[in-house]
């Protein structure tokens, strides 16, 4: 009897978290090139043709040595001060930047919102959607079961037959939406948010935090840059802290927060 309950216990032991991101020891570097004086544009023309850098080169080192890894239902906030590397880290955790040093490790497909999901000034938001939804990886029929349902998420037609107008006449804040509403539409092994709750009043902010914690009992895994310390601390389970490129803090959402607010005076 006692080793069956052993056996037991053994068995309702939770399996082991599983991975989604690996950065170890990342660093990210820009490299700006600059011309000079007369004859600038002859000589960008042939340092184009030679492949080589001339004039002054200005390195801006970005992220510097971040380590971390993300699991299967995390939800991931990154804070830190303008400039401090959160969208630069998301850029090259969806394969968009090279890394100088280290490396970062993905398991299924990251998804970084406003990339995948590009809109087009002059086509309607019609389009749009079916355009994004096939760019997230969705196939016709699914983009064509989910279209309702991305238009009311998004209460860009509230006010109006707003879908059917070309998206120049979209406000910044009305494309942010609908472009958080595509993105939404699919489940995700990775997606990534840039500051896309900064958008819109507080009941859209609600049906994306909601949202964000569905895609988490999904078994993915979301991170989520934003200045709303609220947004992260209603949506977020954990939080990395970012300052000059480096990772200071990595922790629960509420002890990393109050460590930032305190630092920043906020």
């Amino acid at each position: 009897m006692a080793e069956q309950q052993q056996d037991t216990g053994a068995t309702a032991q939770a399996a082991p978290a599983t991975p989604t991101v690996i950065a170890d020891d990342l660093h990210i570097v820009y490299r700006v090139y600059g011309g000079g004086g007369k004859g600038s544009a002859t000589a960008a023309l042939n340092r184009i043709i030679r492949r080589k850098p001339g004039g002054s080169v200005r390195e801006v080192h970005a992220v510097k040595g971040v380590t971390f890894t993300a699991y299967r239902g995390e939800a991931i906030g990154l804070i830190g001060s303008n400039g401090s590397g959160k969208s630069t880290l998301l850029r090259a955790i969806a394969g968009l930047l090279p890394a100088e040093r280290g490396k970062v490790y993905t398991d299924g497909q990251p998804s970084l919102l406003g990339v995948n999901a590009a809109l087009m000034n002059d086509l309607t938001g019609e389009k749009n959607v079916v355009l994004g939804g096939l760019a997230m990886g969705m196939s016709r029929d699914q983009v064509r079961e989910r279209y309702q349902g991305i238009v009311d998420f998004s209460g860009i037609n509230e006010k109006g037959d707003f879908i059917s107008l070309p998206m120049r006449t979209y406000s910044s804040g009305m494309a942010a939406r609908l472009r958080f509403s595509i993105a939404a539409a699919k489940d995700h092994d990775v997606l990534m948010i840039d500051e896309a709750l900064a958008t819109g009043d507080r009941k859209f902010q609600k049906r994306s935090e909601a949202r964000i914690r569905e895609l988490r009992k999904e078994a993915g895994t979301v991170f989520l840059v934003s200045h709303n310390n609220k947004s992260i601390r209603d949506t977020c389970d954990r939080v990395l802290w970012l300052e000059k490129g480096e990772l200071l803090m990595d922790g629960p959402t509420d002890e990393v927060i109050k460590a930032y607010e305190k630092e920043s005076g906020k």
